[in-house]
């Protein structure tokens, strides 16, 4: 399964984006294939790291890339939640970066929040979009297919 968040309004205390699936045929990802929208997403802010921005701890949005998405179990919020992976560097200095339930930046230190964005800067039905996005995950892996997440 391939997840695609798209950052649509990036505002200075936080970033609003657009989750989607893409639509497999054949166990293949087809090229230029259309996106289906799932729903909104809520991270920090976004900083431009391609040109020398930093991370400002527990205030940042992740960088731009493909990640691995597997659930694992959270002790913070004690419960399965997915987790993204990256390469050494990004699981150096983005340790522990979730999809999870929250409604404003103040509910995020970095990771995603998934839910619906109709009040300006937060989200709402947080918990249901997050139910609904890890019930697709797990029928995914289910069928032995990876999970992945491009950030653009």
């Amino acid at each position: 399964m391939e997840l695609v968040l798209t950052r649509i309004a990036k505002r200075k205390t936080y970033t609003i984006g657009r989750l989607a699936i893409v639509e497999r045929i054949d166990d293949e990802y087809l090229a230029g294939s259309q996106e289906t929208y799932f729903c909104d997403t809520l991270e920090p802010t976004w900083r431009d790291y391609a040109h020398g921005a930093h991370k400002v701890k527990g205030r940042s949005a992740i960088p731009e890339g493909r990640y691995a998405v597997v659930i694992s179990y959270s002790p913070k919020f004690e419960q399965w939640l997915p987790i993204l992976l990256g390469g050494h560097e990004f699981n150096r200095q983005w340790q522990g970066i979730r999809i999870h339930a929250g409604n404003c930046s103040e509910d995020t230190e970095g990771c995603i929040l998934v839910g619906k964005n109709k009040l300006v800067g937060k989200l709402v039905d947080s918990r249901i979009w997050l139910h609904r996005l890890k019930k697709k995950i797990v029928e995914a892996k289910e069928r032995g297919e990876p999970v992945w997440i491009t950030i653009k």
